[in-house]
């Protein structure tokens, strides 16, 4: 900057004349730096039952995820619990690894453990980047495997602009999404695992003593309002995935890169209020294929965004925690952090704009051709089933077989109220598979440590006449 105006103030300028050239020129760098920060911004808003675009602002820009990332950690913690890989039960230890991430956590000592649904709990409202990772290496067997297997499932699900780098969303120049990916990891998340979308929803929840509360402020103050996930680093600005459904309409809704958590609110606000109306009542199935893939073509083809925008200049603070917001550098270098609710000197009211966004109606981009990278492609073992020395095969059991995924979930659900002791501890989910070119839902309980306790269920199933069969996984 110094050389600059060295280079148009003269020696023989007056003075007068000189505080003019300097006030221009910052002037000038002000503003590329608020055009820089307004490209950071990105939203999508999606008919959750069509899949259509109602609302879309650079949503295939590159993002940096932040704690949006935990969202990912979590679906593969929930198809885990669906395949009786794991059970809400099961211990999850506590790695030096895993203890020793940055804050926000939930502060858990190397070699101790907590409950999935512990963990689960802790993420969903604390953002606990420990218990992100503790579930990450417990499932994956290591942190870095475990980032293979997410970045696998995200192009398993459509999300080509995505590439995951650890489980918890702290910083890594590596990993960036884009606010269309996270839409369809939303939809996602209710469309395969309804049976454990309700965490999403938990606004706090005990441990031990402590009342732990969640920072997604939109929960019980914007009707129909139901999750997902919060997330900030300095790096990211402030990021919300927000799942809204009134009975009739659903909507998935993305805000990344805001100025602060009230803004981010209010925007989201507006777009939910502007876009629910105009939703469809009615629904073509699935939005999000469920299918399996060879994981390590997934992984090759890493699709980047075609209009991406400008990175932030400066490198992610290692120590900024997602979901937190850093006071200052001398906060940052002493590895402190304060959480969003914190993070701003006085958080805005949220305030529902009476003023309409301007709609914008995009259709959903052409796949451009596949941009291999080679250092994403890195070679990873089967993500389905998820099979580790650290996660148990399991046992489950089937209870029936249907054309219909929602005739087979039905059957589910009215299994366990038949028989709410003997499944008490099991995770009801469905298997699609294909038949003579038609595809079949099978209806299973997993979570089942032995062909013993599967086939004694069973048998108490069969007591009052539910058919079922036991079946290793």
């Amino acid at each position: 900057m110094r050389q600059a105006l060295s280079g148009i103030v003269s020696k023989s300028a007056s003075p007068l004349k000189t505080i003019m050239i300097i006030a221009m020129a910052m002037t000038f760098v002000v503003a590329d730096a608020a055009s820089s920060l307004a490209a950071k911004s990105a939203a999508i808003v999606v008919d959750a039952k069509t899949g259509k675009v109602l609302y879309s602002a650079n949503a295939d820009g590159r993002r940096y995820p932040a704690s949006l990332t935990k969202m990912m950690t979590l679906y593969l913690t929930f198809e885990a619990m669906a395949k009786g890989k794991i059970s809400r039960n099961s211990p999850v230890v506590f790695s030096a690894h895993a203890s020793a991430e940055a804050p926000t956590k939930l502060g858990v000592k190397p070699g101790g453990s907590v409950t999935v649904e512990t963990a689960i709990l802790s993420i969903v409202t604390k953002s606990a980047n420990d218990s992100a990772t503790a579930l990450g290496e417990m499932i994956g067997g290591n942190e870095t495997n475990f980032a293979r297997m997410m970045t696998a499932k995200a192009r398993q699900l459509g999300m080509n602009g995505t590439v995951f780098r650890n489980a918890n969303g702290l910083p890594d120049p590596g990993q960036f999404t884009t606010a269309r990916d996270m839409a369809t990891l939303g939809i996602a998340l209710r469309e395969h695992y309804p049976q454990y979308y309700g965490y999403f929803s938990q606004r706090s929840f005990l441990y031990g003593r402590q009342r732990i509360n969640g920072h997604n402020r939109l929960l019980g103050r914007i009707k129909g309002v139901d999750g997902i996930k919060t997330g900030y680093t300095r790096a990211s600005g402030f990021n919300l995935v927000s799942s809204v459904n009134d009975g009739n309409r659903r909507l998935v809704a993305v805000v990344m890169g805001g100025t602060s958590g009230g803004s981010r609110d209010n925007q989201m606000a507006g777009l939910i209020n502007t876009y629910m109306p105009r939703a469809s009542t009615r629904g073509g199935g699935d939005l999000v294929a469920k299918a399996d893939s060879n994981p390590i073509k997934a992984l090759a083809k890493v699709l980047l965004p075609k209009h991406d925008a400008p990175t932030p200049d400066e490198k992610p603070v290692t120590v900024a925690e997602d979901d937190t917001a850093v006071a200052d550098d001398a906060t940052v270098a002493q590895g402190d952090s304060d959480d969003e609710d914190t993070a701003e000197a006085e958080t805005p009211k949220l305030v529902v704009p009476a003023k309409k966004v301007k709609t914008v109606i995009v259709a959903a981009p052409k796949v451009a051709t596949a941009q291999v990278v080679a250092a994403y492609a890195e070679p990873t073992p089967a993500v389905d089933p998820v099979n580790t020395a650290s996660v148990p095969s399991g046992w489950a059991i089937q209870v029936a077989s249907s054309p219909k995924q929602s005739e087979a979930q039905a059957f589910l659900d009215k299994t366990v109220k038949q028989a709410p002791k003997v499944l008490a501890d099991a995770s009801g989910f469905t298997v699609a598979f294909d038949k003579d070119g038609v595809t079949y839902y099978r209806a299973r309980f997993g979570g089942f440590g032995s062909k013993t306790a599967a086939w004694k269920a069973c048998t108490a199933l069969k007591k009052k006449s539910i058919e079922c069969y036991a079946v290793q996984q």
